[in-house]
């Protein structure tokens, strides 16, 4: 019997530098959401482990332990043949292979050991809005964010996380204010969004000029309440209080960047 899962992309709202630890790692404050595109994988049990890659951006994902999907499998003793449809690029600050490590997880087994693939896989286990703190191992439900539509661009440059951390001058940032809002509206959230940061996107925009074109690009779209970079990039994302509005966006952008990966989304639950 082959069973199948989604693998949401992961979008930071925020995303806020407090610190850094003695070992390297970086303190982290970041209210976290989920979108409902992503990738799919599909699970054959058998004898032994076996991965096939399909989707846009199959190209260069390894088919071995390499692969956080593999790890995962193995961290739950599962053996058998893995499909996996990559529709999310890579190194675009959206958790790709986080999410698919999560999912494979969800479906197989071995979440109690998820941290160990990666600072991120504990947040994308949970696939609802979270506020994430410390290296990833903090995390508390975020109940009073609402659904809300948007549009993602990847401009087509993969970032490497580790390479934005090491030009980052400032690491000692505020952290959000103690209790987040339950917001009642689109409206408030977009207003207390505006007072929070992503303190990656200068550093990442000063090294990727393409961060700016996407963020210039969603600042010329009618209904834009609030356009940000996610994560340590190079995916940005508009926030926009209808379908309508969101659509008419990514035409738009897909219009005049064609080369971009564009996509409309809801933002919200989907676990």
């Amino acid at each position: 019997m082959t069973s199948e899962v989604f693998a949401p992309a992961k979008i930071n709202l925020t995303l806020h530098v407090t610190g850094q630890r003695a070992d390297g790692y970086h303190l982290l404050d970041s209210l976290v959401v989920f979108a409902d595109v992503g990738d799919r994988l599909w699970f054959e049990a058998g004898p032994e482990l076996s991965m096939d890659v399909s989707g846009p951006f199959a190209q260069g994902v390894p088919v071995d332990q390499r692969n956080l999907v593999w790890q995962a499998a193995e961290l739950a003793d599962w053996t058998g043949r893995i499909t996996l449809e990559k529709n999310l690029p890579h190194g675009a600050g959206i958790g790709g292979g986080s999410t698919d490590a999560a999912a494979t997880l969800n479906a197989l087994g071995g979440v109690a050991q998820a941290a160990t693939l990666g600072a991120d896989v504990p947040v994308c286990l949970r696939r609802a809005a979270t506020r994430m703190r410390g290296i990833g191992d903090h995390l508390e439900v975020a109940d009073g964010v609402p659904q809300c539509w948007a549009v993602l661009i990847w401009p087509g440059v993969g970032v490497a996380t580790p390479h934005i951390f090491k030009h980052l001058e400032k690491k000692d940032n505020l952290a959000m204010p103690e209790g987040l809002p339950k917001f009642q509206s689109h409206t408030q959230m977009i207003t207390w969004l505006r007072g929070m940061r992503n303190d990656l996107q200068a550093t990442c925009a000063a090294l990727v000029p393409e961060v700016s074109e996407a963020l210039a690009a969603l600042a010329a779209c009618d209904g834009l309440g609030l356009a940000r970079m996610s994560g340590s990039g190079s995916t940005c994302f508009g926030l926009f209080e209808t379908q309508g509005q969101a659509d008419a966006a990514a035409r738009k952008i897909a219009a005049s960047h064609p080369e971009w990966w564009v996509k409309p989304c809801v933002l919200g639950d989907v676990s």
